[in-house]
Formats: structure tokens, C-alpha cells, sequence
């Protein structure tokens, strides 16, 4: 996909699809209707983008230490934000909020694999004249 627009819309649907997922699975996360699942999707996608690079920049210590949970730690604290911000989208505390940021990533690294693995191109066959048709490695192929 090298349509820039096109891109951006796969990955609102896919965390539309994360939003309503833990919506579902996780007890204390519900939405209204669907004006105020696109405004979450919105919201998150413009503080993923400006406000998370400065949290993980100013945690980056606890995130080495923790190795890692603490990003996990700071979309919480994001998908907590949002829902105090947007009404229609209730998350009733924070432990609501860790698992529905959890639903939410595992939901995009899946979804962002199968894309990454559907459009791959299948690998070229090898060139080469030598014995086993391979390339030899001490020549520069321009």
C-alpha cells in the first residue's frame, strides 16, 4: 500500500476493530454508537502520534528497566484518557484500561502481520549462471 490515505485508513479500521473487540472482551469498556467509536479511533491515532513519542522519550528509563511493559503502561494511561474525554466511551478504571490497551495492540500486530503478509511479493527466483544457478558472492552485480 503506498497510497498514504488509503494506509491511514487501514489502520483507523484496524483500531476501530481493537476498540470494538475490547469493547466486547473486556468488562468496563463500552461505547455509545459508532460516531463516538470513530471519535476514540481519532482521538487515539492523534495521541499515538503527537503525545506517546514524548511519554516513552521522558519514560524511557522505566520502560528499559520494566523491559518493555512500560509501553504497555502508556497506551493504558492513553485509552484511560480517552475515555474520560469522549462521553459515550466509558472505561470504568484503570485495570479496565490496561487490558483494553492489550486487546487493543495484540489485535494490531496481528492484523498489521497479515497485511505485511499478504502483500509481500513471493521472492525472486536466484540468477546466475554458475553450477546451481546461485550468484557467486566475490562478484559486485550491478
Amino acid at each position: 500500500m503506498n497510497q498514504p490515505f488509503v494506509n491511514l485508513l487501514v489502520r483507523w479500521l484496524m483500531l476501530a476493530l481493537g476498540v470494538v473487540l475490547s469493547a466486547t472482551l473486556v468488562p468496563g469498556i463500552n461505547y455509545s454508537n459508532g460516531t463516538t467509536l470513530a471519535l476514540v479511533v481519532i482521538l487515539l491515532s492523534l495521541f499515538n502520534a503527537v503525545l506517546k513519542p514524548f511519554l516513552l522519550l521522558f519514560t524511557l528509563p522505566f520502560i528499559v528497566l520494566t523491559l518493555g511493559v512500560g509501553v504497555w503502561l502508556i497506551n493504558a494511561l492513553i485509552f484511560y484518557f480517552v475515555g474520560r474525554l469522549v462521553d459515550g466511551f466509558h472505561v470504568a478504571g484503570f485495570g479496565s484500561a490496561m487490558l483494553g490497551a492489550l486487546v487493543v495492540s495484540l489485535t494490531n500486530i496481528f492484523l498489521s502481520g497479515m497485511l505485511r503478509n499478504a502483500s509481500t511479493p513471493p521472492p525472486a527466483p536466484p540468477r546466475g549462471g554458475g553450477p546451481g544457478g546461485g550468484k557467486r558472492d566475490d562478484v559486485i552485480d550491478v
